[in-house]
């Protein structure tokens, strides 16, 4: 099964901590060896890199490690194979344009008889389901959403919710969405995630024996979410997500989800105020990043 992450916040920071962790699953204490990709949201366009080599011994993952790229959301993904070979073409994340804005896209999961009829530019350029997937999702929105104008993520929630349902009648679609203002996260067999409030502890990754002062850098009005497809740090209360739960994050905070009986608790989350991370450890970790 793929690893998935994501981050959402509401200044620009660096993920290199989260990613070192990771980045370890592929191929060194986890299976998923047959590439990686890390998408970094700046408003609405995105930097994208990938590679077909695993996550723990990648010269690009090295790279970024050493690296920080700050963005306030970032989508990565630790890759599996289940459909399609191990190529460049086949790593996630996806990226697409839509309404003059880069969306990426990410998937976990394994989907059976999937095969939609895809129309003009959106077509795969791998052989992935997740691909297909994707492109079927942004055809359903355009169709949705003929405006030239992009919708809010208020009028996309629902419909995404709506359409994530109807695929994961097809097996398992854990996936992250961004277009660089909302993250969009849907569970289906297993999604964490995790807000930062002060006061911060030291966070240690569970697959690494690294740790970092959530404290040091982080200012009363800095905030973040992380999703994960399992806990990255082993001291932190990450939540599971309910299965066929879609959930929505803006600058850092909860602000939409998709089940009925968590409405209550959704709403208690858009309210709260989860913060950033800083900086620490051997390798040179960025100020508030995580």
């Amino acid at each position: 099964m793929c690893q998935l992450f994501a981050l959402s916040c509401n200044v620009p920071a660096a993920v290199t901590f989260s990613f070192t962790g990771l980045a370890a699953r592929g191929g060194r204490t986890g299976e998923h060896a047959d590439g990686f990709g890390v998408a970094f949201h700046d408003d609405a366009a995105c930097r994208l890199f990938v590679d077909d080599q695993p996550a723990s011994r990648s010269a690009l993952a090295e790279f970024l490690r050493h690296h920080p790229i700050r963005a306030r959301t970032v989508l990565a993904h630790i890759r599996k194979a289940t459909q399609g070979p191990v190529r460049w073409a086949n790593c996630h994340p996806f990226l697409r344009e839509w309404n003059g804005r880069h969306w990426s896209f990410a998937h976990n999961g394994d989907l059976q008889g999937f095969k939609p009829r895809l129309a003009g530019g959106l077509r795969p350029v791998g052989q992935t389901d997740s691909e297909r997937a994707f492109c079927w999702l942004l055809q359903q929105l355009r169709q949705r959403f003929r405006s030239r104008q992009a919708p809010a993520w208020q009028q996309v929630a629902p419909v995404m919710a709506e359409l994530a349902a109807e695929v994961a009648r097809h097996g398992r679609f854990n996936f992250l969405a961004s277009d660089g203002q909302a993250l969009y996260a849907h569970a289906s067999t297993s999604l964490h995630l995790l807000q930062r409030r002060h006061p911060f502890p030291v966070a240690h990754l569970v697959d690494e024996e690294l740790s970092l002062d959530l404290g040091v850098d982080n200012g009363p009005g800095d905030r973040m979410v992380l999703v994960a497809t399992e806990p990255l740090t082993r001291n932190e209360d990450w939540a599971p997500m309910a299965a066929g739960e879609l959930r929505v994050f803006v600058a850092g905070e909860q602000v939409w989800c998709s089940t009925p009986p968590d409405l209550t608790r959704c709403q208690e989350a858009a309210t709260a105020r989860p913060l950033v991370t800083a900086r620490q450890s051997p390798l040179s970790f960025a100020a508030a990043g995580g």
